[in-house]
């Protein structure tokens, strides 16, 4: 009998310990959620080249590194390009430019003179 009381009372106490212990647990207050901050974007990288004017207009530059060599490379011009002197064909030109997707945008364009 004595064997009982005491694994009765050992049972008991393990049974009070989790209710006590979800008892004295206080749950967080709930705070509204915050929206994540986004970070602000980076600017595109700025690349610079330079070659020969194969062609030009207003809103399209085209240039070689060589005047004999057959790969171009297209730029954009838009309102924001920074020109200094004239683009015509055969003028040797120093492009800065940003790449956004496939597309070169040119932000300056200098006209070396020709060659």
């Amino acid at each position: 009998m004595k064997m009982n009381i005491k694994t009765l009372a050992f049972v008991g106490a393990l049974a009070l310990v989790p209710a006590l212990t979800f008892a004295q647990a206080k749950t967080a207050p709930k705070t509204p959620a915050k929206p994540a901050a986004t970070a602000p974007a980076k600017p595109a990288a700025t690349h610079a080249t330079n070659g020969i004017v194969k062609s030009s207009d207003a809103t399209s530059l085209v240039i070689t590194k060589t005047a004999k060599d057959t790969k171009t490379t297209a730029f954009t011009l838009n309102a924001t390009t920074v020109t200094k002197g004239t683009i015509a064909p055969g003028a040797r030109v120093s492009v800065r430019y940003r790449t956004e997707g496939t597309t070169n945008i040119a932000t300056a364009v200098t006209v070396a003179g020709k060659k």
